[in-house]
């Protein structure tokens, strides 16, 4: 009986890890979503001649086509975030750099 509990619980442990590895991969992930969006909506923007008035327009319409099937996550506020995002860090590998110095789950 005490080696199985010896089991049981390196198990629980194999367990536990693997859990905190998947979280940390999902949030890696999707703060590189984020990235790529506001890059994508970045690019977009700067096609426009009136900037401003393009930008939030273009926001505008984009979270009206995106929050129906994804929910409000990527709704008006959350669109312009992903933007001010890329444009504090427009290369990708400062993002993942510095993502990768922190152990700690990415909540953005």
């Amino acid at each position: 009986m005490l080696k199985t509990n010896l089991i049981a619980t390196d198990i629980k442990q194999i367990i536990l890890q693997s859990r905190e590895t998947a979280i940390r991969a999902v949030d890696f992930q999707r703060v590189l979503m984020y990235w790529h969006i506001g890059k994508r909506i970045f690019e977009e923007e700067q096609q426009g001649q009136e900037r401003a008035d393009y930008g939030a327009y273009l926001i505008k319409e984009l979270a009206q086509q995106l929050v129906p099937e994804f929910g409000s996550a990527f709704g008006r506020r959350q669109l312009e975030l992903f933007r001010q995002f890329y444009r504090t860090f427009p290369i990708a590998n400062a993002v993942r750099s510095q993502l990768k110095l922190t152990n700690l789950p990415i909540k953005i």
